[in-house]
């Protein structure tokens, strides 16, 4: 992902790099908190005894996970640990949990694009009425964090809803399947997980696509491109 910017400027990485690793800390953390605290509601103290429930990025960032976010635009966080015995409705209990996380990027997707519309339309007003550099900039900047905050949220829900193992939408879909079903698919979480991620890295190498950055495209651009109008012709 990181890469994706680079168009034989070093400064724009760099800038972008810094830009991008505190929205993905947040998206992570917030993530895997969201599953976290539903579990807890569900009845599953397991990630509050393990002190889980909090946004502390120490406690759920994954280095290997981190980095891959960074270069590839997929990654992933320490798992919060979840027991289902503690669920009064344990595939109910797992469904839900399952989808918090992605609930959350949504979220986090969502406000991240309303505010990048806001800073893109004043970026927009400051730069065509001859405004200094330095506002232009500010505003310039703000926009590109939050279009950052925007579309890696929506990547992330959108990658954790591959109904696959390990994945979060396949714990929503195999709740719906017989016990003895759904645990035998399970038990392959590690290669479905390494086959996705080859799938991944072809698709993006040799045919510069990735299936979910655009859907998260076109989510962004179905919430930013009206806001944007409304702004500027309230602006102008």
């Amino acid at each position: 992902m990181l890469f994706s910017f680079f168009n034989g400027d070093w400064r724009s990485v760099v800038i972008n790099l810094l830009l991008s690793l505190p929205v993905i800390i947040i998206a992570l953390s917030f993530h895997e908190a969201a599953h976290g605290y539903v579990a807890y509601k569900c009845g599953d103290p397991t990630a509050r005894n393990l002190g889980r429930l909090t946004l502390n990025p120490i406690k759920h960032i994954d280095a290997l996970g981190l980095i891959c976010m960074l270069l590839i635009g997929y990654g992933w966080a320490k798992p919060v640990p979840i027991n289902t015995r503690n669920f009064n409705n344990p595939k109910r209990g797992m469904a839900i949990t399952a989808l918090a996380g992605p609930a959350m990027n949504l979220l986090l997707g969502v406000i991240g694009t309303v505010l990048s519309s806001f800073f893109y339309a004043f970026y927009t007003k400051f730069y065509f009425s001859g405004s200094d550099q330095l506002t232009i900039n500010i505003f310039y900047f703000a926009y590109l964090f939050f279009y950052l905050f925007g579309i890696y949220n929506l990547i992330l829900m959108v990658f954790n809803l591959i109904p696959v193992p390990p994945f979060d939408g396949s714990r929503f879909m195999l709740s719906f399947l017989p016990a003895d079903k759904y645990f035998g698919i399970m038990r392959y979480e590690r290669q479905i997980l390494l086959g996705v991620f080859i799938v991944l890295l072809v698709c993006s190498n040799f045919f510069n696509f990735s299936p979910f950055s655009w859907v998260a495209d076109k989510i962004y651009g179905f919430i930013f491109e009206p806001l944007v109008n409304l702004f500027l012709n309230i602006l102008f």
